[in-house]
């Protein structure tokens, strides 16, 4: 089987950055939103199909759209449907050139919120209320909306300790289900509150799933759909974690006097007229790395776990499991696949995130060998920087000590993203409008 970047008849570790990022384009393509709903969403008259799922358009439906995809999965349902919708609303990060006659867009703030994201939730507060039974409101939910989206329970509660709160959070090293847990019970909107505002209306959610499988509900914060967490979790997240102290004083009073208000709980009435598909999710993006890397001549596995823990145990995992890989395939270029979310502390003022973090220390671990790893958030950002992630190899360390860089001190300082584009070895994807977690390609081309 020949290499498709370099004609070789085999992978070679010489070309090994490069197949790699040529893999990660592959899979952006393969998640791409518009082309998985057309595929996945048809209109039967008056009925929307869903593979299975069937929902009626006895009248034109409202759209709600939130998240990082949510103008592009506005913009394809609205084609889907022919235009014959009543009205809707988009909140994204950003507002398309291009927008359609019937929707209000407001540019939400992420990671943190800004003013756009308590107007787009009074907004759509107020649309969703005014339903009636008859009438059908569809939700494209996805990855972001938590800071996108917001109405805060208490209205004590300002922007500025939002910003604060939601600050915290994302970097204090938790992982996403974890912070969601905690936003939910803060919110009039997350946690299914969302529906429980909507009710008696019809709810048809499709969304994009940017959290493990068995969670769906974290997805934005799951404003549309029940929560079975709690506020006892809730108490005990804060404390265990040290974070009492640090919550804005209007927040910090729940947790303090336990007058935290719970969350609408499967079975609830708002519920029972509403429905759920996914559209993607990591599995999509892992699915099609694999597949990528064996046209490319990999022997390819998935590894399996969870993989929302810190990122140097994750790094050291995996390459316990890619060393077996090689081991059981002696000569043989060999690759894994790993998806989800790692957790990584910020623990200084630099540029950077999870996944070039991770790749810095796998650097390190892979240092003089014919290896090449690579780590990328499929939105095409990765922290506080412009950056989706990074690729390294066997070099990558020695030819950054020969430019006076010095890896332990750029982890120290949360400072990947200087180190990477000094070698020239950020990923640039570009903001994908899409995001379904992290993935990452570890590559043995099983040469001596």
């Amino acid at each position: 089987m020949q290499d498709e970047i370099t004609g070789s008849a085999a992978p070679s570790y010489e070309h090994g950055k490069a197949i790699a990022r040529h893999v990660i384009y592959e899979v952006i393509s393969a998640i791409d939103l518009r082309k998985t709903m057309r595929e996945k969403l048809t209109r039967n008259d008056d009925v929307l199909l869903a593979g299975e799922t069937s929902v009626q358009l006895t009248w034109p439906p409202y759209i709600i759209a939130i998240g990082k995809a949510a103008a592009r999965m506005a913009a394809t349902l609205d084609e889907i449907l022919d235009g014959q919708i009543a009205s809707g609303i988009v909140v994204a990060p950003t507002i398309p050139a291009a927008r359609l006659e019937r929707f209000r867009y407001f540019a939400a703030g992420h990671p943190y919120p800004n003013a756009d994201s308590l107007a787009a939730a009074e907004a759509v507060v107020e649309l969703v209320s005014g339903l009636g039974p008859s009438e059908l409101v569809i939700f494209l939910i996805s990855g972001g909306g938590s800071a996108l989206f917001e109405k805060p329970l208490d209205p004590e509660i300002s922007l500025k300790d939002l910003i604060e709160i939601n600050r915290l959070l994302v970097t204090c090293g938790l992982p996403i289900e974890q912070i969601n847990v905690l936003r939910k019970h803060l919110s009039a909107v997350k946690g299914g509150r969302l529906a429980a505002a909507a009710h008696p209306a019809r709810q048809f959610t499709l969304y994009v799933s940017d959290v493990p499988d068995e969670l769906p509900s974290m997805v934005a914060s799951g404003p549309t759909m029940p929560d079975t967490t709690t506020v006892e979790q809730c108490y005990r997240l804060v404390e265990e974690n040290n974070l009492v102290s640090k919550l804005p004083e209007s927040i910090r009073k729940h947790f303090t006097n336990r007058t935290l208000q719970e969350t609408p709980k499967p079975g609830a009435a708002c519920f029972r007229s509403s429905q759920y598909v996914c559209l993607l999710s990591n599995h999509d993006a892992v699915d099609a790395a694999k597949s990528a890397l064996e046209r490319q001549g990999f022997l390819c596995e998935i590894e399996s776990g969870e993989w929302d823990a810190d990122y140097r145990e994750v790094a050291d995992s995996n390459l316990a499991s890619l060393d077996a890989l090689a081991r059981r395939h002696p000569g043989r270029p060999v690759a894994l696949v790993v998806g989800g979310e790692i957790t990584c502390k910020v623990t200084g003022s630099g540029m950077g995130g999870r996944n070039q973090a991770f790749a810095l220390y796998a650097a390190g671990k892979i240092e003089h060998q014919n290896r090449v790893v690579l780590s990328a958030g499929t939105d095409g950002r990765d922290g506080n920087s412009p950056s989706s992630g990074a690729v390294a190899d066997g070099q990558t360390v020695s030819r950054a000590r020969a430019r006076g860089l010095d890896p332990a001190r750029y982890l120290a300082e949360s400072d990947s993203y200087y180190f990477f584009r000094t070698l020239g070895d950020t990923l640039d994807t570009g903001y994908t409008g899409n995001n379904v977690r992290d993935v990452r390609l570890w590559l043995d081309f099983g040469e001596s």
